[in-house]
């Protein structure tokens, strides 16, 4: 079974994006694949019901069904940091929980990609981040770096932490979220040069993301 979790350099980096387009990359290879999003906070009416927008990208990428209790562990009303979101809708986020969600749907699944919840260190809690469970998940993570001003610090930095944790960084994957930002090229080349990992996907600017056009660089034993 193959796993993933991707982080960012920060929120709104394209995780969704990058996520989905995982998803469709590994379909080809893997008949069962299906997305997780642990922690969202942020909803939309989807049916009769409620979602947040991140996990119904993912399940259109999956192809796989399973319960939102299991795909979506945590929904959380307010678009606001989680654990502020949290303690405004009186839930404590259990990691033991979601690892145990996770390891459900692994035995569903023959590849599963959980996208987490802003950057590497988001709170979940007054003593927990989005890293603590990143780690008790131990899955190899892939980085998604926004190209914009301030990129390169925030990308080494998160790649730092990603292995101070002792976990795997298995790619990272370039997102120009600023059409009008400077030295592109330059910029990812020194990532490229720095970041001890490969580059799983260029992704140019887009207007209107869409996951479906995405070419990734698999690691050979995603397969």
């Amino acid at each position: 079974m193959i796993g993933c979790f991707v982080t960012g350099t920060d929120t709104g980096v394209g995780k969704t994006l990058v996520s989905a387009g995982l998803l469709r990359a590994l379909a080809p290879h893997h008949r069962r694949v299906v997305g997780m999003k642990p922690v969202a906070a942020g909803v939309v009416p989807w049916g009769e019901d409620w979602a947040s927008e991140d996990a119904i990208a993912l399940r259109a990428a999956s192809t796989v069904a399973v319960p939102a209790a299991l795909d979506n562990p945590v929904l959380l009303p307010d678009p606001l940091s989680p654990h502020i979101a949290a303690a405004r809708a009186g839930v404590q986020i259990d990691i033991a929980a979601i690892v145990h969600c996770y390891q459900a749907l692994a035995a569903l699944a023959d590849a599963v990609v959980v996208e987490g919840a802003g950057g590497f260190h988001v709170p979940l809690s007054d003593t927990t981040t989005g890293a603590d469970l990143a780690q008790a998940l131990a899955l190899p993570v892939v980085l998604v770096v926004g190209l914009r001003l301030g990129c390169l610090n925030h990308a080494l930095l998160t790649a730092e932490a990603i292995r101070a944790r002792g976990l795997t960084l298995a790619g990272w994957v370039a997102n120009q979220v600023d059409p009008a930002m400077q030295a592109v090229e330059e910029n990812k080349a020194y990532l490229g040069a720095r970041l001890g990992a490969p580059l799983l996907a260029d992704v140019p600017y887009q207007a209107l993301p869409e996951a479906r056009g995405l070419v990734f660089e698999l690691p050979a034993h995603w397969l």
